[in-house]
Order: structure tokens, then sequence, then C-alpha cells
């Protein structure tokens, strides 16, 4: 029989929604997907090419379990040029995706029954790790008339003698918010340890995104390959953490993952070293794709309190279309053929929303507005 925790887990709905627009382009309909947040630009080629000849040089053996060293202190050179912060290559540690670094660093820190407080809404996945790790996930409201900010008073009032840490994220999924530097100096004034999800670093619009090591030294850092560089499916990823922490966390990847893959690490140097420019200009185009996204949803009605200025996500309030947004993505998806994320991954703070990406072209965003924009009239519903 399955154990309590995998049958008791939460699905994670935006691949639901995934699998079936896939079900239904496989009968010969079009669907277009702002379901995934997964750029669709290919990996630069300076980042394929080397993984091709490290594979070609037989590079294909165990590493170091903390991570092959010319990686480490290209992460550490990263996070000095970016944001002026010294980071000790000793306390990199390089992961298959950012996720094992989010548990990585959740399982280190807490005892089971301890509490790791999140936003709500916040990545549908949070809960979920923190469970599995044995920590209870505690959650606080942010609005969207408050811009998706984190309230600090608000925040206090769920801080309680089992809190372990708080766990943010900037620029934020679903919200596509960038934390004020005020309020993460705010939360590092809280005496609590922060862990600061910042895989979507690089991914800003007229604005900058800063890490946690700039306002206070007591964090761990989570960071990646797969969005900014578009590398999903790479997985690589990594921790930066108090150097406390840094045998202790070795010792569960060397029990659980051994080590990371060596010729993706190789790339991973080369991506640093050489891609940014690439990288960037993925950036500009997600910039234009999300202007074009925002002016196209305000013109089928919806009100956008909260422009979004990193990430490549939209929240939107449907709840005058429909409050179940589970039940609203799946209609969408059936009979507009426009796959989107039900705002009830995220969180019982994201009920009643919906969250779009912008990882497509300009033509499928307009088309997919357009579809959209068929379905609220077929409903009579004004917005």
């Amino acid at each position: 029989m399955p154990s309590k925790l995998s049958q008791e887990i939460s699905p994670f709905y935006v691949m639901d929604v995934l699998e079936r627009a896939k079900e239904i382009e496989s009968s010969g309909e079009s669907v277009i997907h702002f379901e995934v947040g997964e750029p669709d630009f290919p990996t630069p080629d300076v980042i394929a090419n080397e993984a091709i000849k490290s594979i070609k040089e037989g590079d294909t053996k165990y590493t170091h379990s903390l991570g092959i060293p010319e990686l480490r202190q290209a992460i550490s050179e990263s996070y000095n040029k970016n944001y002026g912060v010294n980071i000790d290559p000793a306390r990199v540690v390089i992961t298959m995706g950012s996720s094992p670094a989010l548990y990585l660093s959740i399982i280190s820190l807490i005892e089971p029954g301890e509490e790791v407080v999140i936003t709500d809404p916040h990545y549908a996945c949070y809960p979920q790790i923190i469970k599995i790790a044995g920590g209870v996930p505690v959650t606080f409201r942010i609005f969207e008339e408050e811009g998706f900010q984190i309230d600090i008073d608000r925040l206090k009032k769920v801080i309680t003698p089992k809190t372990k840490a708080i766990l943010i994220n900037s620029p934020a999924n679903p919200t596509g918010v960038v934390l004020k530097p005020e309020v993460m100096k705010e939360i590092a004034e809280l005496g609590v340890m922060v862990i600061s999800d910042e895989i979507y670093h690089g991914l800003v619009y007229g604005t900058e995104a800063g890490t946690i090591y700039e306002v206070t030294e007591r964090a761990f850092a989570v960071n990646g390959f797969s969005k900014f560089y578009s590398m999903t499916g790479w997985r690589l990823g990594y921790l930066i953490a108090p150097e406390e922490f840094i045998r202790p966390i070795q010792k569960l990847q060397q029990n659980l993952f051994i080590s990371p893959n060596p010729f993706v690490q190789r790339a991973g140097v080369q991506a640093l070293k050489k891609a940014g420019v690439d990288a960037l200009e993925m950036v500009k185009l997600f910039d234009e794709r999300r202007k074009i996204m925002i002016e196209g949803i305000k013109e089928l009605g919806f009100n956008i309190e909260s422009e979004p200025k990193g990430a490549f996500y939209l929240f939107i309030d449907a709840n005058k279309i429909n409050p179940n947004s589970h039940e609203l993505a799946f209609d969408i998806l059936e009979k507009a053929k426009v796959a989107v994320t039900p705002g009830i991954d995220f969180g019982e703070g994201g009920e009643g929303y919906l969250r779009l990406s912008y990882t497509t072209s300009t033509s499928n965003i307009k088309e997919g507005i357009r579809r959209l924009g068929e379905y609220i009239n077929n409903k009579g519903i004004t917005l």
C-alpha cells in the first residue's frame, strides 16, 4: 500500500493541464500554451557545444559530490559581479536542478514538525517539498492591491517558536513580483533563517532583483540555469549556504544524489562565462512579449493592479468569469483551446486567478488572447 505521504501529496495542476493539452493536440487540434513556465528558446550554442565536447572527451563519470571546482568558482564570481557580494566557492553546492537544492536546504535546516513560512500565493511545489522534508508549511497572504509585496506585520504574526525558516521567491512565481530591497532587509532583520529562491534572477524588466546576501549572511540562496539560460531539461542548479551547513549537505547529497552530472556542469561554466549576451537577448524578447500580453489582457477587460516586473508570468484575477480556477482553466482548455494554469495551484490565495506564461511567440500570444476574448464573449460576461 502506498505511503500516507505519497497518497496525500498535492498534484502539480499545471502538469495536469499540460497533459490534457497534449491529448487534445494529438487529435489534430491546435492549443495555445500559456501554462508551462519554460523558455521556448533553444539553449545557446556555446552551452550545448561544451556539453557535446565534454561527452566526447569522456567526461561522463562521477564528480565531487559538491560539484566541480570550476563551476563553484564561476558561481562565486558571478555573485560578486552581479551583486557585489563575496561568496566563498566552498559554500556553493551544485545540484541536479534547483528543486534538489531547495530540498537539501530545508532538510539540512529543520527537524520534523518545525515550520517554514511561505507566502500565499506561492510556487506550487513549496508546501510539498517542505512536507517531504518533514516540515510544516505555514502561509501568510500577499495581495494584488499591495503589489504582491510582503507585509512585514502580517509576516510577523505567523512566526512562532517552531518557525525555522522563511522561504521567499523574488522574482516570484506566479506573480512576477520583485521584492523591494527594503522588504528583504526587514525580513532578514526578523532573526529567522531565510531561504531565498533566486531561480528567476536575470529575468527582470526595468528593475533589479537583489540577492539575499546583500542584506544578511544568515541565509540560503537557491538558484539554477533553467530559466535565464533556457536549460530546463539540463537539470542544473545550486545552493549557497552558511559554512556550517556544507558538510551536512554534502553527506545528504552523497546519499541521495551521489553527484551532479559532469558534462552538464562543464556546460554551466560556459553559460556563466560566455552565454550572457544570448541570455540577455532572450530577456529582451520576453519583455516585448510581456508588454504585448499585458496590453492584450487589459483590452479584454481584466484589471491588472500589479504589472509583473520579473519572471515570465501574468497572474490575472478571473473571479468574474468563474471563482473556481481549476474548473475555469479546464473549461478554457476544452472550449477555447488555450492552456492556462489555475490559480489554486499556488495556494488558497491564488484561487480565482489564472497564471499565464509568455514563454511563447508573439503570434501565439496574440492568437491566445483572441481565443480568450471569444471565450469570454460566448459566456456573455463583461469584465
